[in-house]
């Protein structure tokens, strides 16, 4: 399968940021075909994204109706997106999203014939007391519907202590966390062993070329580094071809 290289822009940016950004972006991926590329704009930035593939921040549990100030999954495949991010840890801790919550969200996304992307992952508390895969897995098992597939579902793993802190995890930890998650889906999707498992958490030029060629890495969920072209450009550059 081809590597995912997702940026996600977060709350950052005014549209013209987002139309120089999307530029280049679009200039500098246009001949790396290898690996696959999607950008995750502000909502009211994702109009202003034109010929690279597209994706929502965050959806509402809700379809259309009385929900003011939500952004249902219906509307965001409206405006061409082919992925929705969910349950990214910025909104489980600061919006208190449960893996109820981020199930919902995610049966909202396949249902609008998107793919669902689950971000998972511990607390520096949460691993240093050795529980770091228990929390994992059952937010994957609690957060994903069940009637995902490899096709309709992409696993993000991003340790909560590693998420713009300029702190990435060693490549022995996101071996051994992705390996185990790679198990995990095994036993609970059919396709279980061709569900992408992508990593976030500090990903930045300097350190891709170690993290994207770990096995069971299939790509890399990316933050700060996204709102710059370059950089953005050349995590995805750090895949093997």
């Amino acid at each position: 399968m081809k590597k995912l290289i997702a940026g996600n822009w977060k709350m950052n940016g005014q549209s013209s940021d987002a139309i120089l950004l999307c530029r280049a972006v679009r200039l500098g991926t246009k001949e790396i075909t290898h690996v696959d590329w999607l950008v995750c704009p502000p909502s009211i930035h994702i109009p202003l994204v034109n010929d690279i593939p597209k994706g929502g921040q965050d959806c509402s549990i809700y379809g259309e109706g009385a929900h003011t100030g939500d952004v249902s999954a219906v509307m965001l495949r409206d405006m061409m997106c082919d992925y929705c991010l969910c349950g990214h840890s910025e909104r489980r801790q600061n919006h208190g999203e449960d893996n109820e919550t981020v199930r919902n969200k995610a049966e909202q996304i396949i249902n609008a014939q998107m793919t669902a992307i689950i971000c998972v992952g511990e607390t520096l508390d949460e691993r240093e007391s050795g529980n770091a895969f228990n929390v994992v897995e059952r937010q994957i098992r609690e957060s994903m519907p069940q009637s995902a597939t490899s096709d309709t579902v992409v696993i993000a793993y991003e340790p909560v202590w590693a998420i713009g802190t300029g702190k990435a995890a060693t490549t022995c930890d996101v071996e051994k966390m992705h390996n185990q998650i790679r198990e995990l889906l095994k036993s609970l999707v059919a396709s279980g062993e061709h569900m992408r498992i992508i990593y976030g958490g500090s990903v930045k030029p300097s350190n891709a070329s170690e993290l994207l060629n770990l096995d069971n890495v299939n790509g890399a969920l990316i933050g700060g580094a996204s709102l710059n072209a370059d950089d953005f450009i050349a995590i995805g550059q750090a895949v093997k071809s």
